[in-house]
C-alpha cells in the first residue's frame, strides 16, 4: 500500500451546532474544569524513556509551583466527573501522579495519570483538541462496536478515558512473550476488526493506533482489537485506508490470517461482524440517525477525497447510490443503510 495516500496533516474541523446539540442531548457536552490550552502553559518537561532507554515520544510536563496545586485539583475533578458523576467526596484520596504530553501526530494529547493513595492503583485519561472527526469517530465506536467508550467535550477541549490493552505494534515484542497466543482466535479477531473499520469508515488503523485486549476464558484466551485513535474518521478518499489489512505495520496479523484461515472462514467472520453491527444499529436506530443527520450537515473532508471515496465504494459494493452522496456524512449513511438491508 502506498502510504502517501494518508494525509500528513489532517486539518482540524470545528464542532458545528448540530453536533453540539447531539452531544448535549446525550450528556457528552459538559463544563470541563480546564481547557486544553491551559495545559499547554507548562514551563518544564522531561523526556520519557522506556526500560531499554528508548524515547517513548512522551514527555512529563511540570507547571509553575504557584499554579500546580490548582491545576492538579481540577484534573482530579475531571476524573471524578468521568468516573463517578463528579462526587467530590470521593476525590480526597486521589492525586495527580504526573501529566504527560506527546507532540507526535495530529491530536497532541496530554495523558493524565491519577493515583489512588490507599492502594497505589493508577488510572489514566487523555485531553485533546476537540476535533469533529475525532468526536464522530468516538461516538460511532460507542454505537457500532462491541466496546463502550466514555468521553466529554467542552468548546475546544476533548477528554477521553483510557482504553486498556497492549498496543498492536508492541504485542509481539519480547516483553510480551509470556502471552501464549492462540493464532486462530487472533486471526479471527483481526478479520472482524478489519471489517468493523471498513463498515464505519475509520481509517489509518496501523498497529500503533489500536490495542489488543487479552481476556482469559475458561478454556483458552480471547482477544479483542480496539481502536484508540479516531482522528481519521471519514476523511481520506481511498477505501484501502479504511482496511487495516493493507498497512505494512499490520503484516504480522495479516500473515496470521493467511496461515490460519481459509477464504470461506474469513467470509464467515466478516458476515458475523456485519450482522452484529446491523443489530447494534437497530437497537440504537434513533440515536444513530441523529448522529448521521449532524454528520450530513457537516464538513469532514475535501471534495476530491469525497468524490473518490464514493466512486470506489459504489464499485466495491456495486451500489450506485453512493454516487449521489454530497459529503462524508451521506456516504456513511449509505454504507450503514446498505449493511442493514443485507442483514
Amino acid at each position: 500500500m502506498d502510504m502517501n495516500i494518508i494525509s500528513k496533516k489532517k486539518p482540524f474541523y470545528p464542532i458545528n451546532e448540530s453536533l453540539k446539540e447531539y452531544l448535549f442531548n446525550y450528556s457528552r457536552l459538559v463544563k470541563i474544569p480546564f481547557t486544553y490550552s491551559e495545559l499547554l502553559r507548562y514551563f518544564f518537561s522531561i523526556p520519557q524513556k522506556d526500560k531499554h532507554g528508548k524515547d517513548t515520544l512522551w514527555q512529563t510536563v511540570m507547571f509553575q509551583p504557584s499554579e500546580m496545586e490548582d491545576i492538579h485539583h481540577r484534573l482530579v475533578k475531571m476524573y471524578a466527573m468521568m468516573k463517578f458523576d463528579g462526587n467530590e467526596s470521593l476525590m480526597e484520596h486521589l492525586l495527580v501522579d504526573r501529566v504527560d504530553f506527546c507532540a507526535f501526530g495530529n491530536s497532541k494529547p496530554f495523558r493524565i495519570c491519577i493515583v489512588n493513595q490507599y492502594n497505589d492503583n493508577h488510572d489514566y485519561y487523555y485531553v485533546k483538541i476537540a476535533d469533529a472527526s475525532r468526536v464522530y469517530g468516538l461516538e460511532f465506536e460507542d454505537l457500532l462496536s462491541p466496546n463502550r467508550i466514555n468521553f466529554l467535550v467542552d468548546q475546544d477541549t476533548l477528554v477521553e478515558e483510557h482504553i486498556v490493552g497492549i498496543p498492536g505494534d508492541m504485542f509481539m515484542k519480547p516483553e510480551y512473550k509470556w502471552i501464549e497466543v492462540n493464532e486462530v482466535r487472533m486471526a479471527k479477531e483481526f478479520v472482524k476488526f478489519n471489517e468493523r473499520c471498513f463498515v464505519r469508515l475509520l481509517g489509518d488503523m496501523r498497529a500503533y493506533n489500536f490495542v489488543i485486549d487479552v481476556t482469559a476464558d475458561f478454556d483458552d484466551v480471547q482477544y479483542r482489537f480496539r481502536a484508540i485513535d479516531f482522528d481519521q474518521q471519514c476523511y481520506e478518499g481511498k477505501k484501502t485506508v479504511y482496511l487495516p489489512q493493507y498497512f505494512k505495520e499490520n503484516k504480522h496479523f495479516v500473515d496470521l490470517c493467511i496461515k490460519q484461515l481459509n477464504e470461506e472462514t474469513m467470509q464467515q467472520y466478516q458476515q458475523e461482524e456485519r450482522t452484529l453491527i446491523a443489530k447494534r444499529i437497530k437497537r440504537s436506530r434513533n440515536r444513530t440517525n441523529l448522529l448521521l443527520d449532524a454528520m450530513s450537515n457537516d464538513t469532514l473532508s475535501i471534495p476530491v477525497k469525497e468524490d473518490n471515496l464514493k466512486k470506489e465504494l459504489a464499485k466495491h459494493y456495486a451500489h450506485p447510490q453512493f454516487l449521489k452522496c454530497k459529503n462524508m456524512g451521506e456516504i456513511m449513511r449509505v454504507s450503514l443503510d446498505l449493511l442493514i438491508d443485507k442483514n
